[in-house]
């Protein structure tokens, strides 16, 4: 299984903003700390605000922060939210399906069965977990001073 790249993003930003949850950051400076395109992680932080991990806050003192505690929020039902839709292989495709085996073929049942086991893996850890007295991750997240 290989994750995607909106997945990826997505935990950097959970990350980020879990690393600064005394304060509202910006995409812009989550953008330069995570090495991520500000038009990709536009959308991704979107997506995070409407499965309520992130709250949003437009304006000239906006930005953006966790919508819950970090303690709250279990990375295998981001990654779930995230990477459900998509297939992990063509069996799995609703649309363009055109394998000739598919009607006998029990690889289906062992990828679903990983997956799930990968996914409930992950649920086991939360955000916290992640972030929490993790002092090398908190000198790569911490906001850039002034030089």
């Amino acid at each position: 299984m290989r994750v995607t790249k909106r997945t990826n993003i997505a935990i950097r930003v959970l990350m980020y903003c879990a690393m600064n949850d005394d304060r509202l950051v910006t995409k812009h400076e989550i953008a330069e700390r995570c090495n991520a395109s500000e038009n990709h992680l536009a959308q991704v932080v979107h997506q995070l605000a409407q499965l309520g991990y992130l709250r949003t806050q437009r304006g000239r003192h906006g930005g953006l922060g966790l919508a819950r505690p970090a303690r709250a929020i279990q990375i295998g039902a981001v990654f779930r939210a995230l990477e459900a839709p998509v297939p992990i292989a063509e069996c799995f495709a609703d649309t363009d399906n055109t394998c000739p085996l598919k009607e006998g073929c029990r690889l289906r049942t062992a990828l679903t069965d990983a997956i799930e086991t990968f996914f409930a893996h992950l649920d086991e850890i939360t955000l916290d977990a992640l972030v929490c007295d993790n002092p090398r991750l908190e000198a790569l997240l911490a906001p850039a001073t002034c030089r």
